[in-house]
């Protein structure tokens, strides 16, 4: 059987030190990213009819502390994705990510909290899904054990704090990861982003 991850990756984010952890990363995870970079670019750019770039972790702003997480994100600009809702497959040294993302620097995000609060599309979506307002942490809270009133506050946070994220999707445990076919996970991987995308156009709308 193969798989797609594999233990080698996750201690990627136990090596110590930026120039050795950005080495094994350059090494065994970033070839990952460029293919599921690759992939995935054609996959939103045949369903949302917008060309779509990958964009993968490079982390050259850090100078001292080596990243705990990388990913590539996936947006229809050449030049940047940060500034609209994204899409991500990435990792933490405890799971895999598949997400739907507007950061903070995204200047349109108050307007795009106000679709979402008038919208029941997040209700709609899977249970298993998690949901968090800070995309530099690993935890989030599934969508299961959430009530509406909390979830509202998230988007409200959005909204009216300069701070304030929507990150959304999948987590797949490291066990789960590495021992799941690559075809299951490209699955899941799709499976994943189809649920995402009425989301997607609903929070990227002019």
């Amino acid at each position: 059987m193969t798989t797609f991850w594999n233990e080698r990756d996750f201690e990627v984010f136990e090596t110590p030190g930026l120039e050795e952890r950005m080495a094994a990363l350059i090494e065994r995870v970033r070839p990952k990213f460029e293919e599921l970079g690759k992939e995935y670019s054609s996959f939103f750019s045949g369903k949302t009819g917008d060309e779509f770039f990958p964009h993968v972790a490079k982390h050259l702003r850090r100078k001292v502390n080596p990243p705990n997480d990388s990913w590539v994100a996936f947006a229809p600009y050449k030049r940047g994705y940060k500034a609209v809702p994204h899409f991500q497959i990435g990792l933490w040294e405890s799971h895999v990510f598949i997400i739907l993302a507007v950061i903070y620097e995204a200047p349109g995000k108050s307007t795009m909290a106000e679709r979402l609060l008038k919208t029941e599309i997040i209700s709609s979506l899977p249970d298993d899904f998690v949901i968090t307002g800070d995309h530099m942490k690993p935890e989030a809270a599934s969508l299961a054990e959430l009530s509406q009133e909390e979830i509202k506050k998230l988007v409200i946070r959005l909204r009216d704090v300069k701070k304030g994220e929507f990150v959304i999707g999948r987590h797949l445990p490291r066990e789960q990861a590495i021992s799941m076919p690559e075809e299951e996970f490209e699955k899941l991987v799709d499976q994943t982003f189809e649920e995402l995308l009425p989301l997607y156009t609903i929070l990227k709308q002019k």
